[in-house]
């Protein structure tokens, strides 16, 4: 279902989301169709202009709620089954009262009740629906029993072991005095309109859109077993619950009233692959990487560009930061077969496909950290084929370093994030005109870097010139040669004159050989020049230079050509650039490069690390996303790393791959040198994170490295300053 803010903003952020230029997809997010009428069950329904949830609110009036109870199969082999493999009965017993973090029962609210055509209870809120996470609906289906809040941003309120859990988990966790805390900014209680009122909505609403599938066999506690050991769900309901505790204070906006960005993305995904018959089971490598997508109709030939645009309103005295992105992106994909069997699924394979979030309200905490719950749209390619595939996204807790604005007109001139969503890819047929759900293909589970960097109209790439840069990359190789699979990371150091990038830099790689060999090699080196040059875009006001840039071997591209290396952006300043690598000598991934600084570690302060490792063994692929991990800077030569990630591990021999889990490991006490130009390396025994940091002190771009256990990981890691 659609993301929303409240049932009082969904339709001004709707209208106001996609703002910005005209040629971003962004702009079309917002008017995609979403609903679904009826009592459209996502079992076997599919739509690429919703998230991946359907509502059945046709009938209802604007106060009242649907109740939709869904059990696991070993409730009951009855009902109607639904996609997660739950089944939707007719409760025996429906209640409604208030609640606090006892999840005592306090007395009913002013309510009416009737039962429609369907069979389905209505609830109607007669003092108007309810906000806060302190009205619990309650059914009962034999000796089964489970609760939800009310607050459901969509008003089919699904009583299930997703809703179950997120009633037991998120207000027991909190105190009396945290508890009035958000029943005082739901009820306005400070005299200014709290934004954060509206997490309640959007919670209730998007545990909805995970794909997590319940086994047929489990009652409702192993339900809610399974869904505790989904790290990713379960931290994703953990903060959006802490989330939820900010106060009205820490609503703001950006600056401008709307900004776009040029957006660097890269996703890493390790998952299992059920296309192919013959290749059922195996696990598998992938690789996103952002790219322009050419769209052409009877009105001509149109260009959408990766992009992220924020935008600031005020709504009903409520302070509002909006968001919307959409990035088209080519993915490849390796095999790895039991028996060391390697096939390589190029770009070529599959459809661009396109990773968009749908628009909805953010907080910008002391303009350095946006925080909000993303829900991503589903997608289709292949449609008209005889393999029409239907592509869908767990949501996730975002939170991102924004910079210091530099005026009142300006907004921020970088949004960085790094964050985890699992998804699958579901076989479609089609019914008319509509599509319905067959078998799973493919489990992918996805670690994201977002490098978002202002648009500036007029940018000319000349102003780089005479300038140096710290720099590091992280790319990845697939191959149906003798090696499969190289990864590699590199550090260095640039300095651009007239376009040509002289450079020194030293790499290591990570591979794995036919035979499913292991070996890594730290002596690599490159000092060869390249060329830097203007990427014109082609907007509705004419071809305009708006920060991207082409990185290429010798002769620079044309504006429309694909470059040697990557395309990439630049902030409006010069002072930070972000490449996608494409096919290029680097392979499918992302280069970062900041200007050099003769400024310092700080001597002080928290950093969230956000990042992603791949890391092999013999026997093994992992997966290892840096979850909002800690790193804290004792003094100007010592940190503490306090390192928390989602992980998912292939066993090739068993061709198995993990649900991600939640990994906190114990802190690790790291040495801290700096190396001059803004240069550091942090180090512990075989742990080493080396990169940069910018003049602003207030992020670090870190290549990962370690070894143990016969584990070898590589990576590349981000830390931003927290408030």
């Amino acid at each position: 279902m659609r993301f929303t803010l409240g049932l009082l903003l969904s339709s001004t952020l709707v209208l106001t989301a996609g703002c910005g230029s005209g040629e971003d997809a962004i702009a079309g997010a917002a008017g995609q169709p979403n609903d679904f009428a009826g009592s459209k069950n996502p079992v076997d329904d599919f739509s690429s202009g919703s998230t991946g949830d359907s509502s059945n609110t046709g009938g209802l009036a604007s106060n009242e709620v649907r109740v939709t109870m869904e059990v696991p199969g070993g409730v009951t082999s009855d009902g109607e089954p639904t996609r997660r493999n739950l089944r939707i009965v007719q409760p025996d017993r429906v209640s409604v009262y208030y609640t606090n973090p006892a999840l005592q029962n306090l007395g009913e609210p002013p309510i009416s009740s009737r039962t429609d055509s369907e069979g389905f209870t209505i609830i109607e809120f007669t003092e108007g629906l309810p906000l806060g996470p302190d009205v619990i609906i309650d059914a009962s289906y034999g000796n089964t029993r489970m609760r939800a809040l009310a607050a459901d941003a969509d008003r089919d309120v699904k009583v299930n072991p997703f809703s179950e859990y997120l009633v037991r988990n998120t207000l027991s966790s909190y105190t009396a005095g945290e508890f009035q805390t958000i029943l005082d900014c739901v009820a306005d209680e400070g005299g200014e309109l709290c934004l954060n009122k509206y997490v309640w909505s959007t919670l209730a609403d998007q545990v909805h859109d995970f794909e997590i599938e319940i086994p047929s066999n489990v009652g409702l506690g192993g339900a809610l077993d399974i869904l505790e050991d989904r790290g990713d769900f379960a931290r994703y309901v953990s903060a959006m619950a802490d989330y939820a505790v900010l106060d009205e204070t820490s609503s703001g906006k950006i600056s401008a009233s709307s900004a776009d960005y040029n957006s660097v993305f890269l996703g890493i995904e390790l998952g299992q692959t059920f296309l192919e018959s013959t290749l059922s089971g195996s696990g598998q490598w992938g690789v996103r990487t952002a790219q322009e997508e050419v769209l052409t109709d009877d009105n001509g030939t149109g260009y959408v560009y990766p992009a992220l645009t924020l935008t600031s309103f005020d709504a009903f005295n409520i302070r509002v930061t909006s968001l919307a992105n959409d990035i088209p992106y080519d993915r490849e994909a390796l095999i790895h077969q039991a028996g060391n069997d390697f096939f390589v699924r190029g770009s070529e394979y599959w459809e661009r496909n396109t990773h968009s979030s749908s628009p909805g309200a953010a907080t910008l905490l002391e303009d350095t950290r946006l925080l909000a719950g993303r829900a991503l749209y589903q997608s289709i390619t292949g449609r008209g084929s005889s393999k029409i595939i239907g592509w869908t996204r767990n949501p996730y807790y975002l939170d991102a370093f924004t910079s210091a604005p530099e005026d009142e007109t300006t907004g921020p001139d970088r949004v960085i994030s790094g964050y985890f969503s699992a998804g699958k890819a579901i076989e479609l047929e089609a019914d008319g005109d509509q599509l319905r759900r067959l078998g799973t293909l493919e489990d992918q589970y996805l670690s994201v870097l977002e490098i978002n960097l202002l648009r500036k109209e007029g940018f000319d790439a000349d102003s780089l010139n005479g300038r140096d840069y710290n720099m590091l990359y992280l790319g990845t190789r697939f191959s149906d040669e003798t090696t499969p699979l190289t990864i590699e990371a590199g550090v260095g150091q640039w300095q651009i004159s007239g376009g040509t990038v002289d450079q020194s830099q030293s790499f290591t790689s990570l591979q794995r050989d036919s035979s499913g060999t292991v070996t890594t090699d730290s002596t690599g080196t490159r000092a060869e020049s390249w060329t830097l040059s203007n990427r014109t875009s082609r907007l509705s006001n004419g071809d305009v230079d708006i920060g991207r840039l082409n990185l290429d071997i010798t002769t620079a591209s044309g504006d429309f050509q694909r470059p040697d290396i990557g395309v990439g952006a630049s902030t409006p300043d010069g002072t930070l650039m972000a490449f996608n690598l494409d096919d290029g000598p680097l392979g499918d991934g992302i280069l970062i490069a900041a200007e050099q600084t003769a400024n310092t570690v700080p001597a002080s302060g928290q950093f969230r690390l956000q990042g992603v490792a791949l890391a092999l063994t013999s026997q093994t692929n992992r997966l290892r996303h840096f979850d909002n991990a800690l790193l804290t800077i004792e003094s100007s030569s010592s940190a503490t790393l306090s390192p928390t990630s989602l992980t998912s591990t292939h066993s090739v021999d068993d061709e198995t791959v993990t649900k991600p889990a939640l990994e906190s490991l114990a802190d690790i006490d790291l040495a801290l040198s700096q190396l001059g130009d803004g240069r550091v390396e942090f180090t512990a025994g075989n742990l080493v994170l080396e990169g940069f940091h910018t003049a602003s002190q207030d992020q670090f771009y870190l290549r990962f490295r370690t070894t143990g256990g016969g584990e070898e990981q590589i990576g590349l890691l981000v830390a931003t300053r927290l408030p």
